[in-house]
């Protein structure tokens, strides 16, 4: 069986990648198509990848002007004929998901979210603070590429969406139904540590989508250790609303946060996610979670096993789910809440992919088309 996989672009590592990755474990021999990739700053082992770009790949300052050149991406995967594939597997958050394809090939998308500059573009200018020239271009783009996407999701023939809040878009802006498999977490990295600190831990982009500004805010008012790990533009701002009891560290190496998962009181999620894999994370190391009550977070917490929610986006309401969970912490069963992070295994995600990819093939067989 000829696989080909596709992804949007290779010029930074996050959970988009960690899915590439197990995607390219399960088909090491399948090609990857994507619009441009940037070998020195990916890791290593990409680099004998079998990976495929597009003419952006040529274009100068492609890595550092590749949020200018939006309307190049349509166009990039287009110029993709996958026909002669029996299986495309398309990881998108963007564009990749129109590569050409004709039957008999099985194209599966496995969506992150359809495109937030597209479908939620108020919300995307006013979460990146974006300048005025791209508030001016961004709409009169954003109205063509709503036409371009709704029509490439078409040519999928089957969406994956990686949670229940993805699978409502899907069906929303595209008219398509999905399917559920949520991401690949690899829990088995994370161990339960044997006394926790005095400490509650945040560990995220610094971006003010992310909310972290509600811990801060929460933390101020409580008086308690707040830890929050990370980097990005809010940082500066954050230090400056910080009280003494709120500890900034910037970038830490992947076992200190391990180290600092596994001491946390709790993990701290104030921000709305379409999954959230930190949460899971967190949870694999056996430590409960408070979480904003929207999203993904609402399928990987289990409240009273696995964490507390809040339900209003403000400091009062986490510190109020805080000081809650200050009450019945002593209820919280660490190996019972990394029981519940196992069910996003990565094992898990692809046994679940293989099942769909056999299911889906097996239908296209009995009915004629392969």
């Amino acid at each position: 069986m000829r696989v080909a996989i596709v992804h949007d672009w290779l010029n930074q590592r996050g959970g988009a990648e960690e899915v590439l990755e197990v995607l390219h474990s399960m088909f090491p021999a399948a090609p990857i198509y994507t619009s441009f990739f940037e070998p020195g700053i990916m890791p290593a082992a990409y680099r004998s990848w079998p990976i495929r770009t597009s003419f952006m790949q040529r274009l100068p300052g492609v890595n550092r002007y590749h949020r200018a050149l939006l309307p190049l991406y349509s166009v990039a995967f287009r110029s993709f004929d996958l026909s002669s594939y029996d299986l495309v597997i398309s990881n998108s958050s963007a564009f990749c998901h129109g590569v050409r394809t004709t039957a008999p090939t099985c194209h599966i998308n496995y969506c992150l979210t359809p495109p937030r500059y597209v479908w939620g573009l108020s919300q995307y200018v006013a979460r990146e603070e974006l300048g005025a020239l791209p508030r001016a271009v961004l709409p009169l783009a954003a109205r063509y590429l709503r036409r371009w996407d709704f029509q490439a999701a078409q040519g999928v023939d089957h969406f994956i969406g990686i949670s229940r809040t993805v699978q409502e878009r899907i069906r929303r802006f595209y008219g398509r139904e999905a399917a559920v498999i949520h991401p690949p977490v690899n829990t088995g990295q994370f161990t339960v540590g044997s006394e926790a600190s005095d400490y509650f831990l945040v560990v995220s982009r610094l971006v003010p989508y992310k909310r972290v500004d509600l811990a801060v805010a929460a933390f101020n008012e409580l008086g308690w250790p707040l830890v929050v790990v990370g980097e990005g533009r809010d940082k500066a701002a954050l230090e400056s609303l910080a009280m003494p009891n709120v500890r900034l560290l910037g970038w830490r190496a992947r076992d200190e946060v391990r180290e600092l998962l596994a001491r946390c009181r709790a993990f701290v999620f104030p921000g709305e996610e379409d999954f959230g894999i930190a949460p899971v994370e967190a949870q694999a190391a056996g430590r409960p979670v408070i979480a904003y009550a929207g999203g993904g977070a609402l399928e990987t917490v289990e409240e009273g096993i696995s964490g507390l929610f809040f339900r209003e986006a403000t400091s009062l309401s986490l510190a109020e789910a805080a000081v809650r969970f200050s009450q019945m912490e002593h209820l919280f069963d660490a190996h019972a809440i990394q029981a519940q992070a196992g069910r996003f295994d990565t094992s898990v995600f692809v046994e679940k992919m293989e099942a769909f990819i056999a299911d889906k093939l097996g239908a296209a067989v009995a009915r004629g088309e392969r």
